[in-house]
Order: structure tokens, then C-alpha cells, then sequence
């Protein structure tokens, strides 16, 4: 079976509080983008000894393999449900990695569904979001998939409606990785004024004066370049742009009258994509 974990976007990201376990509780909307992963699972040959046997392609994936969230998935599964056998996966990467999209998250979650449905586990969508949690804060997020106010670690999830008929997200990732401990160092939280989703239901050429990512500000003096991508979008006509989580990845929301007027002049590294 194959599957194709997408990415996301945060539309706004506030930290509003220091948790007592260590996290952090912030408010944010996630928004799904058609960029996706891919990600096969088959049951192994009957001779296959190992009980999993992952493989990659595209993007170079560093790391132990152990500490994928997609074989991560594979052992929380199989520690509960130990009659599932032994299989190959593969995940062919095009999502940057470390850029703020939550493609490693999507892979995990993702991981999750397709075994559930594989192997008939019959679970419902409220537990798999339970094991997702256990892979990471914005794994439960990609169970949904769909438009979502994220509050607490960000796995409380309110289905949101986000009208973006007549625009179209260009996202610019310049290969820059920022560690998330470091990103919320720079934080102090507070309480926003306004609720993200209320902003979202202001008209979208309202949004650039209070739609807010807490990271961005202190990570632009960090890396002015990533100011100067956002300030680029801004220029060639982006009703609103934005980083996207602890970053790098800037993205820009454009009328879609105007894509075919606009030519940017960014370094061939950058990654861009288009989300129609």
C-alpha cells in the first residue's frame, strides 16, 4: 500500500505559556499543503527474518535510522499488536527536512494510518491520534489532515474553516536548519489579544499587521536572510507571508490572477513549491 504524507503550514503561532512538563502550550492553525512524501509498506517474504526493513530515497535522510518517526510508528504498533508481520518500508523524501513544514510528523502519522488499514487494526481515529501524540506534539494534527486550531502542545485539535479559494501558497525553503530547542529559547510567552481564528475570519489583506509567528522576529535577527525572503514574496505581490513554525521555510499567499506575472530571482538551492 502506498500513501502520500503531506506538509503543513502554521497560519500564525503564538506561545502563550511555560508547561510544567517542559513544553510549551501555544495557539495555531494548521493548514495542510498538497506537497507530500511517499511512503509504501508490503509484508515481507516469508524468509525475511527482520521484523522491519526501512529504505529511503530523495532526500538525504541523516540521522539513525531507529530514530525515524515512520519506524518509531512501526515498533508503537507492533509492541501492542505483536501478530502484525514483518514488513519493508520505503519513504521516498521530498519535503524538506528541519524546515518548519512537519513533513518528518506527517511521514509518522502517516505510518500509523497505513498499518491500521493494512493490517484491518480497526482503529478508530481518536486512538491513532493517542499513538500519534506519543511521536511528536503536531503528529496528531496529520491524523485529521484537514484545516485545525492547535492549541495546548498542539495536539488539541479544532477542525477550522480557512477560505483560500482564489489564492495560491508559494513556499521558499533556503536550506537553513534551525534547532526547535534553540527557536524557543528566544521565546517569552504571553497571551495573545485576539484568537488566530478570528484573525482568519478578518479579510486576508487585514492579516500582515496581526496574523504573528512569535519566532519570527527573533529568529530574522538571527538570519536577516529569511526576513529578506519574506520581504521578497511581500514585493512581488503576497497579500501575506509568514514563517512557518520554528522555520526555515517562508511561504507567501498570492491572488492567483497574478502567479503568472511574477518571476522570482531566488539562488538554485532554494526549494520552492507552489501549492495550487
Amino acid at each position: 500500500m502506498i500513501c502520500f504524507p503531506p506538509c503543513k503550514i502554521n497560519l500564525g503561532l503564538r506561545v502563550t505559556q511555560k508547561r510544567e512538563d517542559g513544553f510549551h502550550a501555544l495557539e495555531t492553525v494548521f493548514y495542510p499543503l498538497t506537497l507530500t512524501d511517499a511512503l509504501e509498506i508490503i509484508i515481507a517474504d516469508a524468509h525475511t527474518t527482520e521484523p522491519l526493513t526501512f529504505t529511503s530515497s530523495g532526500l538525504v535522510i541523516h540521522g539513525d535510522t531507529s530514530d525515524n518517526l515512520c519506524c518509531k510508528a512501526y515498533w508503537l504498533l507492533k509492541k501492542d499488536y505483536p501478530d502484525i508481520p514483518n514488513i519493508k518500508m520505503h519513504l521516498h523524501k521530498k519535503i524538506p527536512m528541519g524546515a518548519g513544514l512537519g513533513g518528518g510528523s506527517a511521514d509518522g502519522a502517516f505510518t500509523l494510518t497505513l498499518l491500521n488499514q493494512l493490517f484491518n487494526l480497526q482503529l478508530p481515529e481518536e486512538k491513532l491520534m493517542q499513538y500519534a501524540l506519543t511521536l511528536g506534539s503536531d503528529c496528531p494534527f496529520f491524523i485529521l489532515n484537514s484545516p485545525a486550531f492547535a492549541t495546548g502542545r498542539g495536539e488539541i485539535l479544532a477542525p477550522t474553516y480557512v477560505n483560500l479559494d482564489g489564492y495560491n501558497i508559494v513556499i521558499l525553503n533556503p536550506g537553513i536548519a534551525i534547532s526547535t530547542k534553540m527557536a524557543f529559547s528566544f521565546i517569552t510567552p504571553n497571551q495573545p489579544s485576539t484568537q488566530i481564528p478570528d484573525i482568519l475570519n478578518l479579510p486576508i489583506n487585514t492579516w500582515k499587521d496581526s496574523l504573528i509567528n512569535d519566532f519570527e522576529a527573533p529568529i530574522f535577527k538571527t538570519l536577516p536572510e529569511l526576513q529578506n525572503i519574506k520581504a521578497t514574496l511581500y514585493n512581488n505581490g503576497a497579500v501575506y507571508a509568514s514563517m512557518t513554525g520554528t522555520g526555515s521555510t517562508i511561504y507567501g499567499i498570492f491572488p492567483t490572477s497574478i502567479m503568472s506575472e511574477i518571476s522570482f530571482d531566488f539562488p538554485s538551492n532554494y526549494f520552492v513549491y507552489i501549492n495550487q
